[in-house]
Parts: C-alpha cells; sequence; structure tokens
C-alpha cells in the first residue's frame, strides 16, 4: 500500500471499490460452506463501548464467545447471540493480542505489548504469567519471549505452545505447569523457518499447525518440532483454528490482503476465510473480493473461531491496518460474525 494521499483516497479506502455499494446480509462461500454476513460489528456493547478493534476471539464448550479487543474493556464474553454475560481484564493488559480457551475452561492471553502470557480462570482470576512484563527477551535471540503472537494447547495432555512471535521466529513448548521444555525455527523462508510466527493450532492427533504470516503459508509439525509438510496455496496466513463439529476436523484460516496499492481491487488476494481438510485440500472460500467496509468483505482477519453451529467469528484488526491511517482516524468494523446457511 502507499501512504500518498489523492483525491477520494484513505489509505486503501477508496470510495471506488472500498466503500460504499452492498449494504444488508450477503452470503459467502461455496458447496457446505455458506455464510451470511450482516457487514456490521457483531455483539451487542453498551453505548459508548468500542472495540477499537477486536485482535483475537475463542469459543468455550458452552457457546460462550471470548473478544479479545483493544477497547472499551479487554475481555468481552458474549453469548452466541451477542449478548455480554462477563467482562473483566481492566488496567492488565498492554496490548492485547490473543486468546486461548483451554480444554479445562481455563483462559490464555497473549500480551505482545509487555511480552507475557497470563492463564486466567474463566472468570479473570490471574493463575500464571509467563515472561516478566515490559522486559522482552533480546530481538531475535530466540528466547522466549519479544512481542509474542499466540497460544495453542494439545488436548491430548495440556502441553502448550507459544507463537514468538514479531520480533523472535521460534515456537516454544511448555508443560502443563508452564516449565520450558524446548524451542524451534529461526528466521528465514526455509521448511521450519518463520516470518512472522502469527498464530498457531493444533489437532487431536498432536500435529501443530502454525500460520507463517509473511511466508504467506501454514507449516505442521510433530509435536517434537520436526518440519511435516506445507501448505502455500494461501495469501498471508495470519489466525488459524481447527473445530471437528461436523465431525471431520476442519482447519479455518484466516488470511491478510496480499497486494499493493496498484491491484488494491483484485480478486482472490484476501483478505478472506479458508476452510481445508487436514490433507491440505481447500474445501471452500469465503470472500473473494478485495478489503473494505461492505457487507462480504474482511480487513484483516487476525483472530478466528467456530462456534458448535458452525458459526464463524472473525476478530479484525482494521484500527491497526486501517483507520489509524486514514485522514481523520476513524474506528471501523472490528468482529463479525459468519453464520453457516
Amino acid at each position: 500500500m502507499t501512504t500518498t494521499h489523492e483525491e477520494n483516497w484513505e489509505y486503501g479506502l477508496r470510495s471506488e471499490g472500498h466503500e460504499g455499494g452492498t449494504e444488508g446480509p450477503v452470503v459467502l462461500g461455496e458447496g457446505e460452506f455458506r455464510y451470511e454476513v450482516s457487514g456490521k460489528d457483531w455483539g451487542n456493547l453498551p453505548e459508548g463501548w468500542t472495540y477499537k478493534e477486536a485482535t483475537s476471539v475463542d469459543v468455550d464448550p458452552n457457546d460462550r464467545v471470548y473478544v479479545f479487543n483493544r477497547g472499551t474493556c479487554p475481555m468481552i464474553i458474549f453469548d452466541s447471540e451477542g449478548n455480554i454475560v462477563d467482562t473483566w481484564g481492566e488496567g492488565v493488559f498492554a496490548n492485547p493480542h490473543a486468546v486461548t480457551i483451554a480444554p479445562d475452561g481455563n483462559v490464555f492471553c497473549v500480551d505482545n505489548g509487555d511480552s507475557t502470557i497470563r492463564k486466567f480462570t474463566a472468570d479473570g482470576k490471574l493463575l500464571m504469567t509467563l515472561g516478566v512484563a515490559h522486559e522482552p527477551a533480546p530481538k531475535m535471540s530466540g528466547k522466549p519471549f519479544n512481542r509474542p503472537a499466540h497460544v495453542a494447547i494439545d488436548k491430548r495432555n495440556g502441553e502448550f505452545y507459544v507463537a514468538d512471535g514479531y520480533s523472535n521466529a521460534r515456537v516454544h513448548k511448555y508443560s502443563p505447569d508452564g516449565d520450558y521444555l524446548f524451542s524451534w525455527g529461526e528466521s528465514g523462508t526455509d521448511e521450519g523457518a518463520f516470518n512472522i510466527v502469527h498464530n498457531i493450532t493444533t489437532d487431536s492427533d498432536g500435529w501443530v499447525y502454525v500460520a507463517d504470516r509473511e511466508n504467506h503459508r501454514i507449516q505442521i509439525f510433530d509435536d517434537k518440532g520436526k518440519f511435516e509438510t506445507q501448505w502455500v496455496n494461501l495469501s498471508r496466513a495470519a489466525t488459524i483454528c481447527i473445530d471437528d463439529g461436523t465431525g471431520e476436523e476442519l482447519v479455518y484460516i484466516g488470511e491478510y490482503f496480499a497486494g499493493i496499492a496498484t491491484n488494491d481491487i483484485g480478486m482472490d488476494l484476501g483478505p478472506r476465510v479458508t476452510i481445508m481438510n487436514k490433507k491440505g485440500e481447500v474445501l471452500a472460500r469465503v470472500g473473494r473480493e478485495s478489503y473494505g467496509d461492505q457487507s462480504g468483505r474482511f480487513y484483516s482477519p487476525h483472530g478466528i473461531a467456530v462456534d458448535s453451529r458452525g458459526d464463524i467469528y472473525v476478530a479484525e484488526v482494521s484500527w491497526s491496518d486501517y483507520g489509524s491511517k486514514m485522514e481523520p482516524q476513524r474506528e471501523l468494523r472490528s468482529m463479525q460474525k459468519l453464520v453457516k446457511v
């Protein structure tokens, strides 16, 4: 993109192609994976509240939706209809980045502003902190942590992985009690190397899936960190989750826009959601058009989760990537629900 401001130009949002047009719900996707989207922020926020931007989302076994955000209250928990059931986290986080709900209901929160990983109860009681707040490891040292990005939990045994992240190029593995086990990865483009190790998840067999964002791929490892394979038919793979609600484990990937200013209305360059099986076969692309505020478009999918009905929740860092760079600055849609039809 460019910061050059031409007539009708708002840092990537042109009046032609990115604003106005489609209003009201639209249906996206293909085959068995079709979703209605409203184009509006999801979640019934009280008057005066704002997400500013939703950075991450996860869903617990009771379909309670945890939205981690940089607005009025960092952690907002909704029911599936968008009604608030709980809030917590005020004054705790420097820069909320990612939330992961463990099988036991505890909640991992990644703060890439102070380079810590915190574990809470479902109602916000602090149980554990990894890292020392505002004392990051040396940049690109490989040591935990420097601007970590996400946590994934092995549901077989409670071990967990930290994607680290923006100023490191490592995956760190920990015991269920938070004891450091080992790490892998380095900066680069080869197999097993990373260029922004941004999101991470595991499947029922313990395979580890890493969203290697700026290498435009998903890399898959065993639980010892051994490279297995990679999926490269993606845009900037920013967020990933695995859901087995259909009886088969499916992989949901949120992707950023991968073009530049000169092709900013090109098709199939992201932002979008891609649904794949564990063989790496694409089952559906959800969203084909470029970024924008119209119904059926995304800004920057930064977090993704799926509930028991197969509905998809997408958190988008629209303020960081777009709104903060506009003249004048403005907050944009940041939290979408894709309702399966």
